[in-house]
């Protein structure tokens, strides 16, 4: 049987990238996926490649940086597939650079919205759904600046350092309550984003941060939050898994 046959889940931020390649897992595991993002086209490619892979899936356009939009989200799920039991939290910016003593006001009031208020937000609403349908898994997604710092990144890093201590706080509220919560930590990850942001000097100096030699994939990320949010993790919650060729063990 599929790991995640019968199962409901929801994946913000999946019009692209990490999130994509999570509701594409998902959905080849057996679920029905509720794709969302604030990027219309990209959420709806997501779910005709799901459909065309012969999965199942919905888009629901969100902005997860609002308490609102998340409620909406949930009922808008369980209206549809009448439950909840998997949701990744992924949906986060990188935000502007610059020293904390001169970093933009707004840029960080964006970049805390997103990355650390949209998990609680999620979480707010996504948990008790879970309750209500015996369980469930919670994937929040941080990054390895969520153990470490990194200069001209301020607001990044308090958000994703945030997303960690909240991950672990949340699982162990509902540890008994059939909910685990668990964290993934990524590396820097090839993505278009990524690739087309830097020069080919700058793209070189960022794989050599990593000791394997090079960035990740989101379907390398996507494999261990597929992992965590399987039976196969049944005694993994409150936990923080880095997936980053090395990156923190320097």
């Amino acid at each position: 049987m599929s790991l995640l046959a019968n199962k409901i889940a929801l994946v913000t931020g999946a019009g692209s990238g990490i999130g994509k390649a999570v509701a594409l897992k998902y959905a080849a595991e057996g679920a029905k996926v509720v794709v969302s993002d604030i990027a219309e086209k990209g959420g709806h490619a997501t779910v005709e490649e799901i459909k065309a892979q012969g999965g199942e899936a919905i888009f629901i356009k969100a902005d997860t940086s609002t308490a609102e939009n998340n409620d909406l989200l949930v009922k808008q799920t369980i209206e549809q597939y009448g439950a909840l039991h998997i949701s990744c939290n992924n949906a986060g910016i990188g935000g502007p650079l610059g020293q904390v003593g001169d970093y933009p006001v707004d840029g960080w009031d964006k970049v805390i919205a997103i990355n650390l208020s949209g998990v609680f937000y999620g979480m707010r609403y996504q948990i008790p759904a879970m309750l209500q349908s015996g369980g469930g898994v919670v994937i929040n997604m941080a990054s390895i600046l969520g153990q470490v710092g990194t200069k001209n990144s301020a607001a990044y890093v308090a958000a994703k350092h945030g997303v960690v201590g909240l991950t672990k706080t949340a699982a162990l509220e509902y540890a008994q309550q059939k909910i685990r919560v668990n964290a993934v930590g990524p590396g820097y990850i090839e993505t278009p984003l990524v690739k087309d942001a830097l020069d080919e000097a700058s793209y070189q100096a960022l794989t050599g941060l990593h000791p394997i030699g090079r960035l990740g994939t989101p379907n390398e990320v996507a494999e261990l939050v597929l992992w965590l949010s399987s039976e196969k993790a049944s005694f993994v919650t409150g936990s923080y898994y880095n997936v980053d060729g090395g990156y923190l063990a320097q």
